[in-house]
């Protein structure tokens, strides 16, 4: 009973030291409504993203300026700009939260094995871990998005695969320090097999900083995929994603004169971003049990 009263009080204790964090809290709430409007779109958005707002007089109303009928006005094509941002939140979100999930469960299976087993099977790993950072991330992901078919399942699946070294770096290190644990020196001396060990006293030890990690890689998963659609090998034209929409601010006349076209898409990325590494901090210090309630 009391390990129960404990992990709920210190649950407690996190989630006070979360709310003094204001930014946090701040980050949280716009994130909170960032996935809702994502989930709702397409009872939130005014027009179809895909197509122009008004049919075929639609071409003759491409980069309109914002008015009373296109909020944000329109691209190119004579899209409403509005509902692709809409659009492409849920796009780019979806990408980021997916990759994230491939990239830990990669990085915690490899770390998980590599800290706790030691010997070649840790070398082995770390080897190839020091190997794949050594590359810059944008940097695989775009030769590897070019030789793959640019798509969005492509996108995702590049990104988790190109981002799970710091993760297995990360619990590599917690691993390492744990196994040396009395306690975890006790299971194994009562007979526990090493799953049992794993599932039940490491990983529920090590779920802060994996949780820490992993909202901060969220961020940089959304950067990842922003950078890849606007070269043009990520998410690919007509789905709209934040990045490709920034793909417009390469034409001179659009980036100087026409603001409305990509202003919108490179604010929700950076509002987006700010936000997540907000909640990211927070996290840290709440979670940290060195930090005083």
């Amino acid at each position: 009973m009391q390990p129960k009263l404990n992990r709920r009080w210190q649950d407690n204790a996190a989630w006070r030291r979360f709310k003094r964090n204001r930014l946090a809290l701040f980050g949280a709430i716009v994130l909170l409504a960032l996935l809702i409007v994502s989930a709702l779109a397409p009872l939130i958005a005014p027009y179809n993203p895909y197509e122009s707002s008004e049919g075929d007089l639609g071409l003759y109303n491409v980069l309109a300026p914002p008015s009373q009928e296109h909020i944000l006005g329109t691209d190119s094509l004579g899209r409403d700009m509005l509902s692709r941002i809409i659009y492409g939140g849920r796009v780019s979100l979806s990408v980021a939260f997916v990759a994230v999930m491939i990239a830990t469960v990669t990085g915690v299976l490899l770390g998980v094995i590599a800290g706790f087993y030691g010997k070649w099977v840790d070398t082995l790993i770390m080897r190839i871990t020091d190997v794949v950072i050594c590359f810059p991330v944008l940097f695989l992901a775009i030769t590897v998005a070019t030789i793959l078919k640019p798509s969005l399942f492509n996108v995702m699946i590049i990104i988790g695969l190109v981002s799970w070294t710091t993760m297995t770096r990360l619990v590599r290190g917690e691993v390492l320090r744990l196994r040396e644990m009395e306690y975890i020196e006790a299971t194994r001396a009562m007979g526990q097999r090493d799953v049992i060990i794993i599932l039940r006293h490491i990983l529920p030890n090590i779920m802060a900083p994996i949780i820490v990690q992993g909202t901060l890689q969220t961020a940089e998963a959304i950067l990842t995929e922003s950078a890849l659609s606007f070269l043009g090998v990520g998410v690919q034209q007509p789905t709209p994603s934040w990045g490709n929409m920034l793909n417009e601010a390469t034409s001179i006349m659009v980036l100087q004169f026409k603001p409305w076209v990509w202003m919108p898409a490179g604010f929700a990325i950076l509002l987006t971003i700010l936000c997540i590494n907000f909640v990211g901090d927070g996290l840290r210090d709440a979670l940290d049990p060195k930090v005083k309630n």
